[in-house]
């Protein structure tokens, strides 16, 4: 394994690169001490839903966390505690470690 940030081996390490650069991102960091998250996700896991990311999308594009709750959607897109719910559930059923944003709004 690739040591990308050293002093730090007792923690995981994880960027939240845009959507469009998570196989980009995924490359250059595959085989080293970092891991790759989305930041954002839609809790359906398929069907007509233009435009979201599933959670076995992401997964399937090399990510292992997932942003949800951030203020910013929660602000600007009027998340709410029971669609942030949904997220948590839908990172966990396609095995995705959620990072809750919480402390902003």
């Amino acid at each position: 394994m690739q040591k990308l940030i050293d002093g730090f081996n007792d923690r995981d390490i994880m960027i939240a690169p845009v959507f469009t650069s998570l196989s980009e991102v995924g490359n250059h960091i595959h085989l080293s001490n970092l891991y790759m998250g989305a930041q954002n996700l839609y809790w359906e896991k398929e069907g007509a839903f233009t435009g979201e990311v599933s959670g076995a999308m992401l997964k399937s594009a090399g990510c292992d966390y997932v942003l949800v709750g951030h203020s910013e959607r929660r602000q600007f897109f009027g998340e709410t505690d029971p669609s942030v719910n949904k997220k948590i559930h839908a990172a966990l059923d396609a095995k995705l470690k959620p990072v809750l944003c919480i402390g902003e709004w």
